[in-house]
């Protein structure tokens, strides 16, 4: 191995399951989270098309972070599962490159999308008057397009700095897919100043949406509080109790990881973590938002209805 690390310019991936009983195990228990994940978000997105009832911001919002997260889940699981059956933990220079931009760019993405949708809720119950037009279809396709936008320019100067600088000696990754922070370690050149960046990129992109998230659930509960309806009251909390479930599940792991300095840094610590905000978050957000979501649910039953009408 040392011999092929020396002469490719390919990297090499050290994977997430241990050759162990219990790699076989995870190995399964992943697989299983990649297809309800797969089917999850799916289905999501196509009740969402197909049901006019949900043609609504919060819903487009939502759209879209189905979207994201099954393109999450697909740049990095099918690389995994494809590793561990054929054992081949090779990747090359280029396709590195390209697992790197899609996950930064999803992240970047994900992480401001989540933003947006809580803003919606909060102009939708504190200032319900005004949320046709501080959500109308302008507003919410330019966050839409922003999140895409910025996420992917987040990415370039991250991935085109990680191709640009040298690799000496050993080229496998402590990882289980192409992270640049893990990749740097393997660089010949003193890369604080890249370190740097990561801090403020991930303050841009993660903690300043989450400290806006965060401020927008206040008002909101703030305003669940004072509402006189008993039933409103709950249709509100149960709405803002599951986004804040799914934003926490997200920005938690991420904040924690790249805001710590290098030096506290464990690769297994970190493989960890990233098992959440790329496999789990995927496969658990569907799931929250259809649960504990009564317009959805009523949404699948109208279209289940529907297609055995048409059968008949």
């Amino acid at each position: 191995m040392e011999n092929i690390n020396e002469t490719s310019t390919d990297f090499f991936l050290m994977g997430l399951f241990p050759p162990s009983r219990f790699g076989l195990f995870f190995f399964i228990l992943i697989f299983l989270i990649f297809l309800m994940a797969l089917f999850g978000n799916l289905s999501m997105i196509i009740l969402i098309l197909l049901d006019t009832h949900l043609h609504t911001p919060m819903y487009f919002l939502l759209s879209q972070l189905s979207f994201m997260d099954l393109n999450f889940i697909s740049n990095i699981a099918p690389r995994m599962i494809s590793d561990y059956l054929f054992d081949n933990k090779s990747i090359s220079f280029i396709g590195c490159g390209i697992q790197s931009f899609l996950f930064i760019a999803l992240a970047g993405a994900e992480g401001l999308i989540l933003a947006s949708m809580a803003y919606d809720r909060y102009v939708a119950i504190c200032f319900p008057l005004h949320y046709p037009i501080r959500m109308s279809k302008r507003v919410y396709m330019l966050m839409i397009t922003g999140s895409w936008i910025m996420g992917s320019i987040n990415s370039c100067a991250h991935t085109l700095y990680a191709l640009h600088i040298p690799y000496c000696g050993s080229r496998t990754i402590n990882h289980f897919f192409c992270d640049v922070p893990a990749m740097l370690t393997l660089a010949c050149m003193d890369t604080w100043v890249y370190e740097y960046t990561v801090f403020v990129s991930t303050s841009l992109f993660l903690v300043c949406p989450f400290i806006g998230t965060a401020c927008s659930y206040g008002r909101v509960l703030h305003a669940i509080c004072c509402m006189r309806s008993t039933e409103g009251k709950k249709k509100a909390y149960s709405t803002c109790s599951t986004h804040l479930t799914v934003v926490t599940f997200y920005y938690a792991p991420f904040v924690y990881t790249y805001l710590r300095p290098r030096s506290f840094r464990s690769p297994t610590e970190d493989k960890v973590l990233a098992v959440f905000y790329t496999i789990l978050t995927p496969m658990l957000n569907p799931i929250i938002y259809s649960l504990r979501n009564k317009e959805v649910m009523g949404a699948l039953r109208r279209v289940i209805q529907r297609i055995c009408s048409v059968k008949k």
